[in-house]
């Protein structure tokens, strides 16, 4: 009983939040021993988001390694508190392994948008932080019972909201791939959390994994073919 009461109480520690934290800690020391977080070198060494390498030289992995980096300390902590507070609640719900997948692909769903409609290097966790922001509004859809999940819909509703309207005013922001994370959070959040009584196509598991697919293609598609267009 022991162990058994140890691994509970292990498998309900946020252990994923704090492994995202921890990596995009290491990743930001290594960045300032390449040359500092927002020297322009250190960031493509450590894999920021940078069309011309995604293309020419196949490193396909920037659209995934950009939500581990961040550009100066005010980014880096600005970031990881909202990891902190949010991805518990939301980890908590999901379980371990949804919501790691729920991070990643919404991350991956932000950097293709950045990539597809903006051709400046880009790094940060905001694109997979936009898809926590927006699980909150699935997860009240799914369970509308439950106030609590409606309460926190309305809050990160709001802070979604908020952030689009100030990110647009002000220069150096990477809107696309805000505007990714959402998309690709709504999608994912359906796909890894639908109930199975629920009969909306477009609450499909296989649905939203399909859309979620097709968008990412389309989106790599013009991408690649809008730098290789503008080079030409």
């Amino acid at each position: 009983m022991q162990r058994h009461y140890s691994s509970r109480q292990f498998s309900q520690k946020p252990i994923v939040t704090y492994g995202i934290i921890g990596i995009t800690l290491v990743t930001f020391g290594l960045q300032v021993f390449f040359g500092g977080s927002e020297n322009i070198e250190s960031l493509i060494i450590m894999g920021a988001k940078f069309n011309e390498l995604i293309i020419y030289n196949n490193e396909w992995w920037r659209l995934i390694t950009p939500i581990f980096l961040h550009i100066g300390v005010p980014h880096l902590l600005f970031n990881m508190l909202v990891v902190y507070f949010l991805g518990q609640q939301i980890e908590f719900i999901f379980g371990h392994v949804r919501f790691a997948l729920l991070y990643l692909f919404s991350g991956l769903m932000g950097n293709a948008f950045s990539f597809a409609f903006n051709t400046s290097l880009s790094a940060g966790a905001s694109t997979a932080i936009f898809g926590l922001f927006v699980s909150t509004i699935v997860l009240s859809k799914l369970f509308p019972h439950v106030r609590e999940l409606g309460m926190l819909a309305r809050q990160y509703g709001m802070l979604i909201f908020l952030n689009i309207v100030f990110s647009f005013m002000s220069g150096g922001v990477d809107n696309m791939g805000h505007i990714g994370g959402l998309v690709g959070g709504y999608l994912i959040s359906y796909a890894i959390s639908v109930k199975h009584t629920d009969h909306n196509p477009l609450h499909n598991r296989f649905t939203n994994i399909g859309i979620y697919c097709i968008i990412l293609g389309i989106l790599i598609f013009i991408g690649y073919n809008q730098l290789l267009y503008i080079n030409f």
